[in-house]
C-alpha cells in the first residue's frame, strides 16, 4: 500500500511517519508543492529493489563480456587518423 502524505506534514510527525513504515511496512510518498518528491519504504523493498538492480547489472556484464571487439592497435590508428583529419581540416 502507498500513501502519499505532504512534506509539511511528515516533517511535524516524523516519529509517526517512519514507524508507519518501518512496522506497517507502508510505502510513504512525500509531496511538495503538490507533487511526488521522495519515498520511505521499508528495508525489505529496498533490498529487493538493490538485489533487481545487480541481477539487471550482471546479466548487462555477461552480455557486454561476449561482444566482440576491435584490437587495441587497430583502435589507435582509427583514433589517429581521425585527429589527423581534424587538424588538417582546421589548417585550411
Amino acid at each position: 500500500m502507498t500513501t502519499r502524505i505532504l512534506l509539511s506534514k511528515a516533517r511535524g510527525d516524523f516519529s509517526a511517519t517512519v514507524n508507519r513504515v518501518a512496522y506497517r511496512e507502508e510505502r510513504i510518498i512525500l509531496q511538495r508543492n503538490g507533487k511526488d518528491f521522495v519515498a520511505i519504504v521499508p528495508v525489505e523493498d529496498l533490498e529487493a529493489m538493490e538485489a533487481m538492480e545487480d541481477r539487471i547489472d550482471i546479466a548487462a556484464a555477461r552480455k557486454a563480456r561476449k561482444e566482440v571487439g576491435i584490437p587495441w592497435e587497430k583502435a589507435k590508428k582509427i583514433l589517429a587518423a581521425g585527429s589527423t583529419k581534424k587538424a588538417s581540416k582546421s589548417t585550411v
